[in-house]
Formats: structure tokens, C-alpha cells, sequence
């Protein structure tokens, strides 16, 4: 049997459903970038028919793909099938993903159809999706709550019909790692020609066993696996890619497997997303935490001065946290910033390498350490500050004690400038009651976080926001030395996002007029 598993990646898919972490297509691209470093066997880039938006990213990443088959989810009917097929047209090797519920409880309450219509459906969205690709994965969904005999005649007919990869999904999180497992095995021992296709696992988090589950899968005969990078998705999220992959490569002993993962890539990857998203990756988070590798026991430190092994089962630098050789500071030129931005997996133009360098020598004024983290920090600002109808100018704030706080905004919006004085519960209240008066808008402050990037009292803060306007989800995250400025920075790149979204929504809105018209 295969030894290898295969890495599906649904980020862009199944992670972005996640409620706060849509993308916009530069981000969604700038995400690839980094599977594609990743080596990620599949990339799942969307739900082509779901949006002109989605349709859009699948088509762009197709473009752009090197190595990776990409991927689009589709439904089990024919305009799902051909969207999805229109949008990966530009892609040299590409999936059709098709999909269908199995549980009773789906197709009652759901799909209300019976057993025999979903067989049908099966047979029909299968071989349909046959005629544009021999790539064709089925799925079926709440597979671990099915009927295990129906499930059977279910991928028995996908594979008739022509699929090459079949998928169990475990969608709600609902199995234990043993019970997903023995799935596995009784469909090896029970389906005609299961040899001939490669078996799927795709877990959710509801219970925290998605990883486990995913694992437990591939020891019952699974050898592709799907997954997220930080885990984020629907609800609880998906299993983390990162801690699956990484689970094999340490595990040897148990799990016999291998993937082409490039997992010193790994530690950029669940940066970029952080991100692209504006969710912070929990301190615990296994692999890419930030104290994944931090150790404060005064046992755990006599262990590791003495060999690294007494409390780390796995080198920081096989994920990405490499050492650093350039230490920068006031005194660092331009090239040696750019090398060691280079060093740690960002690859920048030169006019974004000037513009991050200047900030970059403005930060070494007011730190007296700088750390790769702020470097990370000062990189993300720049980037998520490229597209900007909104820019600060200047950002003066008055508090205290025994004075209700007062603020004055500065900004420039599409080229002209415009300050308002403000008054709020607080500084960070009227920061955004000021920038609101300024720029008219009916968002809602869903989330306000504040983390500090590094040590000392000269720590960067690093903000993130995210606002909600009727279906338009947002985030921004900024970082700066002031907290205050750092809060109105991130409040600013979220409003940023939502003018985008806005003229993307009208953007899709006039195109499915003019079809309607037509």
C-alpha cells in the first residue's frame, strides 16, 4: 500500500466559511502563494458557482498554479459541474469536487429526497463531472453518520460512475477516533474496486478530535487528507494541516507515512493567514503557538540547556523558526533588510521594500530591541495597508484620570483631508467615534483585541478588529509602538476592506442583473 498522504488544503474553501475570515482575492492569492511554497498536493480554491467572487479566486488561482491540482467544490448538478469547470479551465492539472449528503437525517430533513434519488444523483453528477476531468473526488456528506450499508452502495456507485477519490467526511465532528477508523476498514473489506480509488478524510473540530480523527483515518486505509492551516473553518474549525503533517513526520514509529509537505514553510504560512484574516493563533495552538516552544518550568529549563530532547519531541527550525544569523537594528542598511526579510519566506518588490524599510528605520527610534516578530508586524501593516481610500494622517489624544478623553483624527479620504475632534467612553471608544463621524458607515464592532508583539515596556501592540454591515464580514490588524495609534490603524484597514466589499458586492450584484436581463 501507498505510504504517501496526500495534502488537501481547503483554506481557501472550507476555512474562509469560517464567520469572520473571508477574503478578498488579492488575500486569497497571497494565501496560495504560500501552499504553493508549502508543496500542498490539492487546493481546494473555492465554490465556484457560490459567488461571482469565488468563481473569480478559482479561476485566478488556476492561473497561477505551478505544482498543485486545484480544486472547486460543486454540488451534485449539472450548473454546479460546469461552473466549476469554467473556472478551473486555466489550470493545467485541476479537480472537480462533487458532493452530496448520505445521512437519513440529511436527506429527510435537508435534501428530502430518498435513498434511491441519491443514488441517481450520484451516478449522474459523476460522470457528468467525468466529462471534463479524470480528476473527479465524490464526497459524502455526513458520511460518518450514515447508514453503513447505504454509504457503501453510495461510493460503490461513485466509483462505477467514475470517481478516482472518495471522501468521508466527518462534517459535524461528531465520531471517536476508533469508530472513524473501523469506517475505514469496513469499507476496504465491503466495496468492489476500493483499491482502485484513493479513500479521503475530511474532520471538524465540534468535539476537538478533528486531528485524531484525521490520523485514525489514514491508519484505516485513508491516504488523502483534508485540512486548514491554523485549523480555522466552519464553526470549530477544520483539522490543522500543521498538526497532521507534523504528527507524521515526528510519529514515524506509529504512523509509517510521509508527505511532500516543505515544513519549514509551515511557521510563514500560519503567519501570512493570521494575517490575511485577523485571527490570532491562541498561545497554546500546537506547532505554530507562541509558546509551542516555550519553556518557563525551571525544570523544563535545566532539561533543555542539558539536551534540547528532554522536552521537545520536535526542532523549531523544522517548522521555520529558524535561528536568525542577521540581528537588525538603527544601524542595519537597506540589503541587509531585505536579506533578512528574504530569510524569513517574504518575497517583496522593491518599492514595498523601500516603503517597509522606512518604517522600518523609524521603528529602531522608538525600540530598543527589534525582534523578528516586529519585523512580521511592520510587513503586514504595509500589506494590508496597499489598497487604502482611507489613510492617517495624524492622531492626537487627550485623557487622563480626572478628564473625560478627547481625540482629534486627521485622516485622508480618496485625496482629500478631513479631522474631527471626538469624545467616547475611553480613548479607543472615541477613536472610532471620531474615524465614524468622519467616514458615515452602519458597521457594527464585533471584536477588539490587543496583544503585545514582543517583551519590554517598548512592545508593539498589535490590534485587530472586525466589523460586521448586514452580511459583510471585516477585519483589520495593525501594529504600532502606541496602542492608540495601533487601534486606529486597524480600525482603518477594516473600514478599507469593507469599501472593497461593497464595490465587489455591487460589482456582483450588476452582473447578475445584466444576466437576468439577458
Amino acid at each position: 500500500m501507498n505510504n504517501k498522504i496526500k495534502i488537501f488544503d481547503t483554506t481557501l474553501r472550507d476555512g474562509e466559511q469560517s464567520p469572520g475570515c473571508s477574503m478578498n482575492l488579492e488575500e486569497k492569492l497571497k494565501v496560495f502563494e504560500t501552499l504553493q511554497y508549502l508543496n500542498v498536493d490539492v487546493v481546494e480554491a473555492g465554490f465556484a458557482i457560490a459567488s461571482e467572487g469565488d468563481f473569480e479566486a478559482v479561476r485566478e488561482v488556476s492561473k497561477l498554479a505551478k505544482n498543485s491540482i486545484v480544486c472547486s467544490l460543486a454540488r451534485a448538478n449539472k450548473a454546479d459541474i460546469e461552473k466549476a469547470n469554467q473556472a478551473l479551465s486555466f489550470a493545467e492539472n485541476f479537480r472537480i469536487h462533487t458532493f452530496i449528503a448520505t445521512s437519513d437525517l440529511h436527506m429527510k430533513y435537508k435534501l428530502q429526497m430518498t435513498r434511491d434519488k441519491v443514488l441517481e444523483k450520484i451516478k449522474d453528477s459523476v460522470s457528468y463531472a467525468r466529462n471534463f476531468t479524470d480528476d473527479v473526488e465524490w464526497s459524502a456528506e455526513d458520511g460518518s453518520r450514515s447508514d453503513f450499508d447505504f454509504l457503501c452502495k453510495c461510493i460503490d456507485v461513485a466509483i462505477k460512475s467514475g470517481a478516482s477519490t472518495i471522501n468521508i467526511p466527518d462534517t459535524v465532528g461528531y465520531c471517536m477516533p476508533l469508530e472513524y477508523q473501523e469506517i475505514f476498514k469496513k469499507i476496504k473489506n465491503n466495496v468492489q474496486n476500493i483499491d482502485k480509488v484513493i479513500l479521503s478524510v475530511h474532520c471538524h473540530n465540534d468535539l476537538g478530535l478533528a486531528v485524531g480523527n484525521s490520523l485514525a483515518g489514514i491508519e484505516g486505509g485513508a491516504r488523502q487528507v483534508e485540512c486548514t492551516i491554523n485549523g480555522i473553518g466552519e464553526r470549530a474549525g477544520n483539522a490543522s494541516m500543521e498538526e497532521i503533517v507534523m504528527a507524521i513526520k515526528t510519529r514515524k514509529d506509529i504512523l509509517p507515512f510521509y508527505t511532500d509537505i516543505k515544513t519549514k514553510h509551515i511557521m510563514n504560512a500560519s503567519r501570512v493567514l493570521s494575517a490575511v484574516t485577523s485571527f490570532n493563533v491562541q498561545p497554546n495552538k500546537a506547532i505554530v503557538g507562541a509558546n509551542a516552544f516555550a519553556h518557563e518550568s525551571g525544570i523544563h529549563q535545566d532539561g533543555m540547556l542539558k539536551h534540547n530532547r528532554t522536552y521537545e519531541i520536535m526542532n523549531p527550525e523544522s517548522i521555520g523558526l529558524n535561528k536568525s544569523k542577521l540581528v537588525l537594528g538603527k544601524h542595519s542598511g537597506r540589503h541587509a533588510f531585505k536579506e533578512k526579510l528574504n530569510e524569513m519566506g517574504y518575497n517583496l518588490g522593491d518599492n514595498f521594500i523601500n516603503e517597509a524599510f522606512k518604517n522600518f528605520k523609524e521603528l529602531c527610534d522608538k525600540k530598543k530591541e527589534i525582534f523578528d516578530k516586529d519585523i512580521i508586524a511592520l510587513v503586514d501593516n504595509e500589506v494590508s495597508q496597499k489598497d487604502e481610500f482611507i489613510k492617517l494622517l495624524n492622531l492626537e489624544v487627550t485623557c487622563g484620570s480626572t478628564r473625560n478623553p478627547k481625540v482629534k483624527v486627521i485622516l485622508n479620504y480618496k485625496g482629500n483631508e478631513v479631522e474631527k475632534i471626538e469624545t467616547g467612553n475611553g480613548p479607543v471608544d472615541s477613536i472610532f467615534n471620531c474615524i465614524n463621524s468622519l467616514i458615515r458607515n452602519s458597521a457594527k464592532l464585533e471584536l477588539f483585541l490587543i496583544n503585545a508583539i514582543t517583551k519590554g515596556t517598548d512592545a508593539q501592540a498589535e490590534v485587530s478588529v472586525r466589523l460586521k454591515e448586514n452580511d459583510i464580514s471585516v477585519s483589520g490588524t495593525a501594529a504600532d509602538t502606541d496602542t492608540m495609534v495601533a487601534s486606529a490603524k486597524a480600525y482603518i484597514i477594516a473600514l478599507n476592506k469593507l469599501i472593497i466589499k461593497r464595490k465587489k458586492r455591487n460589482m456582483d450584484l450588476n452582473l447578475s442583473t445584466k444576466k437576468l436581463i439577458r
